[in-house]
């Protein structure tokens, strides 16, 4: 039941961010099929383009974590073996270092694609799950294609569900949504176009190969509220750490990532974004474990959207109860 909630309630989400490239296609004379089918295609291509991104950084940095794991491992001993020995700590190094080295090799082979191999392997020795892996897939862009293709009669149909009396009441609420959703989602698109830029010139500066390519994938991570910026700082440490080592240049990585934080957190996102949302990060935390545990990875990414809904309708029922008899008597 929620593996098919989360289908379409992804196509539907997927939906209204593409919406308005329908809208400019038809506005220029496409053919409404034609916009929502280019439309869709836009949505697969911007989903290809990270899987590619993501998996240039791993062809990259895995052979380099297998090269440079026997030079950690003595840099670790002339550290730490004083350290332990004060403490009457005796390790055998050489036993250690075999057994990690080997650990090492065995789980990082020589490049991305015989890793990914492996990956599809594991995942096509159960047929059953590939299938239905693919399957959902198929289904979001499919059901999204004509959702775009029929958008304005889908609400209309719904709103006929509704008694009169209460279609004003409805459509005020959507339109609330629609607002408060259209800001969000273009503000945010904003800042990640900005950070994706930022990240990606600095880390660049600093002389790290694929530094463009993390930095770009930090910046569009970062519609994962914490998340993505936790996993772009990761990836660039890892990557600094490879190439230059512990010295300088991991400093100035952090301090890239700590200044792109107060950037956004301080400047971009209450300029663009604004506070329409005005969720506590105590909040922001619930909405994305809460929304995470029903829909999956899909409701991580679409948690501040779903939150900023309910949040409208949690507002509409204050409204209604501070005006109420009852609450003023």
């Amino acid at each position: 039941m929620l593996t098919v909630l989360s289908i379409f309630m992804s196509a539907l989400v997927l939906a209204y961010v593409l919406e308005p490239v329908v809208e400019r296609l038809c506005a220029i004379g496409v053919n409404r099929r034609l916009a929502a089918m280019a439309a869709v295609l836009l949505g697969i291509g911007a989903v290809a383009g990270l899987a590619v991104l993501l998996i240039n950084i791993l062809q990259r940095d895995i052979p380099m974590i297998r090269e440079q794991a026997p030079g950690w491992i003595q840099k670790t001993q002339i550290w730490l073996a004083p350290q332990l020995e004060r403490l009457e700590i005796n390790l055998n190094w050489d036993t250690l270092k075999s057994a990690l080295i080997d650990r090492v090799s065995r789980q990082f082979s020589d490049n991305a694609e015989i890793m990914i191999t492996r990956l599809l392997d594991t995942v096509m020795a159960s047929i059953q799950s590939f299938i239905a892996v693919v399957a959902s897939a198929v289904l979001i862009f499919f059901v999204m294609f004509y959702i775009l293709l029929d958008w304005a009669g889908l609400f209309r149909r719904a709103a006929g569900f509704l008694p009169p009396r209460l279609r004003p009441t409805a459509a005020s609420l959507a339109s609330e949504c629609d607002s408060l959703l259209s800001q969000y989602l273009r503000g945010q698109l904003t800042v990640m176009l900005i950070l994706a830029a930022y990240y990606a010139i600095s880390l660049s500066l600093t002389g790290m190969a694929g530094g463009v390519g993390i930095g770009i994938l930090t910046g569009l991570a970062i519609f994962i509220p914490y998340i993505g910026f936790a996993i772009g700082f990761t990836l660039a440490l890892l990557s600094g750490l490879l190439q230059f080592g512990p010295g300088s240049e991991m400093m100035i990585i952090a301090i890239i990532y700590g200044a792109g934080q107060l950037l956004e957190s301080f400047f971009l996102t209450p300029l663009l974004v604004g506070k329409q949302i005005g969720l506590h990060p105590v909040a922001v935390v619930f909405a994305l474990m809460f929304f995470g545990s029903l829909f999956g990875f899909f409701g991580v990414l679409l948690a501040l959207p779903a939150a900023a809904i309910t949040l409208v309708g949690l507002r509409f029922v204050r409204r209604h109860i501070e005006d109420s008899r009852w609450f003023n008597g």
